[in-house]
């Protein structure tokens, strides 16, 4: 596939554009320590990132009941705005530079996230970044990853088929959302999940920084 086909770049959020896995780490053993739930390791948290969090409690307490995943919810959400709002979430080295970069190039961007409609609106105004973006999409608006309705809306929204679009993501959730899809996936080592496991999904490469994808665009 020419590299020259993709218009519109969709990126996940956290993991891949902000560097956000402390406070989603805290917020997730917050909320299950409210609730008595049974701790959970860093490992086992990791691997929901980038889920909607329903999906993601449902994972992580799979005996659990849709009414405990909701309590669950809650607590987090209340985390995430209060009690560990102030536990730094930037974005990662170079990012800004390399989407306004892309934007001037003619791309089309937009975002593909598990979080919420007012998580990602709160990390959009602390980045600086509203106006970045054609579109964005959240798990609380849409089906869960790896479900590809994200991506469907995304492209439909814009008018762009398959073909021209192009999924950017540092997890497995990301690549298969993208493979539902029927669109081509770039895979990023720097966020939950290490080269090795996501080179398991067949995306066309495996980056270790976002500026690097400038480059690759155009090589």
């Amino acid at each position: 596939m020419s590299k020259n086909h993709f218009k519109l770049l969709v990126f996940d959020w956290d993991g891949t554009l902000m560097d956000s896995q402390a406070r989603i780490v805290a917020c997730c053993q917050s909320a299950i320590a409210d609730l008595d739930f049974e701790e959970r390791t860093l490992t086992q948290i990791l691997s929901i990132i980038g889920l909607s969090l329903e999906r993601a409690f449902a994972t992580l307490f799979p005996k659990g009941s849709p009414s405990q995943w909701t309590q669950l919810v809650e607590r987090y959400r209340y985390h995430f705005f209060n009690t560990h709002a102030q536990i730094p979430a930037p974005l990662f080295q170079g990012v800004k530079e390399t989407l306004e970069t892309l934007q001037n190039n003619g791309y089309w961007l937009a975002v593909a996230t598990g979080k919420s409609r007012q998580g990602l609106n709160k990390g959009l105004t602390e980045t600086e970044m509203v106006n970045i973006f054609q579109t964005t999409r959240c798990a609380d608006e849409t089906r869960s990853k790896p479900e590809p309705q994200m991506l469907q809306e995304i492209m439909d929204e814009l008018g762009m088929l398959p073909k021209d679009t192009l999924m950017i993501g540092d997890s497995k959730h990301d690549l298969q959302m993208a493979h539902n899809a029927g669109i081509a996936a770039v895979a990023v080592s720097y966020g939950v999940s290490e080269s090795a496991e996501l080179l398991k999904y067949n995306p066309l490469t495996c980056l270790d920084n976002l500026p690097a994808l400038t480059t690759w665009l155009h090589s």
